[in-house]
């Protein structure tokens, strides 16, 4: 049976307080910890290549510990990207670090994620620099500065979720958490409170499955 994915052009904040506790399985999420996390013309892929326009630049505010505490309460186990910027986990639990094999000197070789199932840290590599992906063959496209690749994804979910697990995002973006779920069969509510993103996200995703289709 596919997977039934729920998208929510919402603030997720509003939405998380009427939920029940442990209403998710897993939670994994990207939330932003900058101000402005977009600029208009963020890099230069090259004189050869396209230079990637994403859209103008965008401000969201940064999750208070309401936030947190929300996430917590309303999910069994959380996965949490950008833990090094937050102080909001208990030290006792685990991270996962991804190695984006990333060369460029302005941008971090690596990111952190905190993740509540045990104190284990346990790391993924996958090449995301610049015109660079891990898969050549099959690369993504990418509408969004920060975005994550499926990959990584259908891994956190090979590695930290079960069968019949129902998954929350709060802040989908680029909805590859999107593809993954619905490749694995997991149901997923992810929530995105910026109107382009939500519709490039959207996009992205009914093409993925209508690409499944035909094949």
């Amino acid at each position: 049976m596919r997977a039934t994915i729920n998208l929510f052009n919402s603030d997720c904040l509003p939405a998380m307080r009427k939920m029940v506790d442990n209403q998710y399985n897993l939670c994994i999420c990207d939330p932003p910890y900058k101000k402005c996390i977009q600029k208009k013309n963020p890099y230069q892929l090259g004189h050869q290549a396209k230079i990637r326009q994403y859209p103008k630049s965008k401000y969201w505010d940064i999750p208070g510990q309401d936030y947190f505490n929300e996430i917590i309460r309303i999910s069994e186990n959380q996965i949490i990207w950008g833990i090094n910027y937050y102080n909001i986990a208990n030290p006792g639990h685990g991270r996962i670090i991804w190695n984006k094999n990333n060369s460029w000197k302005d941008m971090s070789d690596c990111e952190i994620a905190f993740q509540s199932f045990n104190e284990l840290v346990v790391s993924f590599e996958y090449t995301w620099a610049g015109m660079l992906q891990g898969n050549m063959k099959n690369k993504e496209i990418k509408i969004h500065k920060n975005q994550k690749p499926v990959a990584l994804y259908k891994w956190l979910l090979k590695n930290y979720a079960k069968p019949g697990d129902k998954i929350l995002d709060t802040h989908f973006g680029s909805l590859s958490i999107g593809i993954a779920c619905w490749d694995y069969g997991y149901d997923l509510d992810a929530f995105e409170i910026d109107r382009d993103y939500f519709e490039a996200g959207k996009k992205r995703l009914d093409v993925h499955r209508a690409q499944l289709r035909i094949y």
